[in-house]
C-alpha cells in the first residue's frame, strides 16, 4: 500500500525516523521516494489509523486514491456537507491540471467548494528548496505526487502536543528538548512497546514521558536533584504507572544498573547557554568537555544494553564566526567500542542559532 508522508523542516532526519519506525514495527518499506518536504512510501502493510501520533518528523498522512489518469472513476469527496474548503498539496508538475480538473468537477457536483492556498513556505535543513506548510483550517486536504492523487488522512495536533507540554507542572523551556525531537529519537532508537528505554541524562523527563506513551518502559537517571524531582512530578501528572518506569538520582558514568536495557535515547548537557558567538578555541574547549562526559557514560551504559541495541542522543553543533563546529564522532566511537550508524550524525538546527544539535546513532561493534 502506498502512501504520502509530509514531512517536517529536517526532512533527513524525518526519513531517518520513519525508516527506523516501520523497521520496529515490522513493516518492510518495498519503494521508496522524495520530492521537497514529502516522501512516497509503499509498504508490505497498511498502518494504523493513529500512526502519525507517534512519530515526531512528520506533519500527514496520506493515502494514494488512484493514478491522476483515473481520478475521473475515483469518488474523492464523502461527506453530506455541500459547502467546504480543501487544499491540495503540490509535489507533481501535473499539479495545475489536477487543479482545474477539480475546480470543475466540483462545480459539475454542485459542490460549493473553495480552494485555500498553502501560504507559507517552510525552510528546509541545510536546503536551498522550500517546503510547504498549511497555515488554515481545511474540510479536506488533497495532493498530487508525480503521477498519483490522493487524500490527507492524518494529521498531527501539534497545538494538542504543544498544550500537554505547557501545562505539566514543571518545565525548563531553554534545557529541555520538544516532545517533537523526543518522538524522533525515541523512533530512532528501535525500542518497541513493553521494552525498555533508558535516558542517561533525563532531566525533567520529556523523552521519558513520550516513550510512556508508546506503552515503552524506561528508567531515567540524572545526577541533577532538582530535575529529578521535577521528572517524578510530571510523570505523576502524566499518570502513568509507577510499574513502567524508574527514575535514579545518580551520575550515569558511575551507576550500577543492574538490569539490561533494549536502547537509549538522550540529549545530554550541553553546558553554558551562549548568547554571543563563542571563539574557535571556546567552541572547541565546550566539544571537548563534553566528548570526555559522554566517554565515559557511554563506556558504562553499553554494559547494560541487550543484543543490537541503539544508543541515540544529541551533540552540540556550535556555530563560530567562520563555520559550525562539533564532536569528533571516530574519536568517541574509538574510545567507546561503539560504531556510528549508518546515515548518522544529522545536523538539527535554525538559522542564527549559536547553538544546534547533532543526532548520534551508536551500535555496539
Amino acid at each position: 500500500m502506498r502512501y504520502l508522508f509530509i514531512l517536517g523542516r529536517n526532512p533527513e532526519l524525518s526519513i531517518a525516523e520513519l525508516k527506523s519506525y516501520f523497521k520496529k514495527t515490522g513493516n518492510e518499506i518495498l519503494e521508496f521516494s522524495r520530492r521537497g518536504n514529502s516522501a512516497m512510501i509503499e509498504l508490505e502493510k497498511p498502518i494504523d489509523a493513529g500512526a502519525v501520533e507517534f512519530l515526531g518528523g512528520t506533519i500527514a498522512i496520506g493515502i494514494i486514491l488512484c493514478p491522476i489518469k483515473n481520478i475521473d472513476r475515483m469518488e474523492i469527496y464523502y461527506s453530506e456537507k455541500n459547502n467546504f474548503s480543501y487544499v491540495l498539496w503540490d509535489f507533481s508538475k501535473k499539479t495545475d491540471d489536477v487543479r482545474e480538473y477539480l475546480k470543475s468537477r466540483f462545480r459539475r457536483e454542485k459542490l460549493k467548494a473553495s480552494e485555500k492556498k498553502l501560504r507559507e513556505e517552510m525552510d528546509l535543513q541545510d536546503e536551498d528548496e522550500k517546503g510547504q506548510r498549511l497555515d488554515s483550517k481545511v474540510d479536506e486536504q488533497y495532493f498530487v505526487y508525480d503521477e498519483f492523487f490522493g487524500k490527507i488522512v492524518q494529521f498531527s495536533d501539534y497545538k494538542k502536543i504543544s498544550d500537554r507540554d505547557m501545562k505539566k507542572p514543571v518545565r525548563r523551556e531553554s534545557l529541555s528538548i520538544s516532545p517533537r525531537l523526543a518522538k524522533i529519537m525515541i523512533n530512532l532508537s528501535e525500542v518497541k512497546e513493553n521494552e525498555i528505554l533508558l535516558d542517561a541524562f533525563c532531566g525533567i523527563g520529556v523523552i521519558l514521558q513520550e516513550a510512556l506513551l508508546q506503552e515503552i518502559k524506561v528508567i531515567g537517571i540524572d545526577k541533577d536533584k532538582n530535575a529529578i524531582s521535577g521528572c517524578r512530578e510530571n510523570l505523576k501528572w502524566f499518570k502513568f504507572s509507577e510499574d513502567n518506569y524508574k527514575i535514579i538520582n545518580d551520575d550515569s558514568s558511575k551507576i550500577k544498573l543492574g538490569e539490561t536495557v533494549n536502547g537509549m535515547a538522550s540529549e545530554p548537557d550541553f553546558g553554558e547557554t551562549m548568547k554571543k558567538l563563542p571563539t574557535k578555541e571556546q567552541a572547541g574547549n565546550m566539544i571537548k568537555r563534553y566528548e570526555k562526559i559522554m566517554a565515559g557514560v557511554l563506556k558504562n551504559v553499553k554494559k547494560y544494553l541487550s543484543e543490537n541495541a541503539r544508543i541515540v542522543f544529541t551533540a552540540p553543533l556550535i556555530r563560530t564566526e567562520k563555520n559550525r563546529t562539533g564532536c569528533d564522532f571516530k574519536k568517541l566511537s574509538s574510545e567507546t567500542g561503539l560504531k556510528v550508524a549508518e546515515g548518522f550524525p544529522i545536523s538539527e538546527f535554525r538559522e542564527g542559532q549559536i547553538v544546534g544539535r547533532e543526532i548520534v546513532v551508536f551500535e555496539d561493534n
